[in-house]
């Protein structure tokens, strides 16, 4: 079974940083071989990806986050981050962490956390 646990939402002021994490409990070579996404949904909208790592390390962004955001991955840790800098109120939302695992095509989410950013 594997399990997603987000940390690190909350209340921010615009202009302001917070930083997510999300730890999965899957074996070191599961996570190994997954790519790793932070994906957020606001209300009235669809679910989007903010920010991926494969399990190579490359990563993608959403062009409405780069520059700001940094996606990092720890293998031995089996940890994901999102540092959110400059952040906007635009980026109010609840942000989900997804681990894709490629040999099986499936997909795994965390509960998700509250992110709300103020003007």
């Amino acid at each position: 079974q594997v399990q997603l646990v987000e940390s690190g939402g909350g209340l921010v002021q615009a202009g302001g940083s917070l930083r997510l994490s999300c730890a999965a409990s899957v074996s070191g070579s599961f996570f190994g071989l997954s790519a790793m996404g932070w994906y957020r949904q606001a209300p009235g909208k669809q679910r989007e990806l903010v920010a991926a790592v494969t399990s190579g390390g490359s990563t993608d962004y959403a062009d409405s986050v780069k520059g700001r955001f940094t996606i990092s991955r720890d293998n031995a840790r089996k940890r994901v981050s999102l540092q959110m800098n400059s952040l906007k109120p635009e980026d109010t939302a609840v942000y989900y962490c997804n681990l894709h695992f490629a040999l099986s095509d499936e997909d795994f989410w965390g509960q998700g956390t509250q992110v709300t950013v103020s003007s």
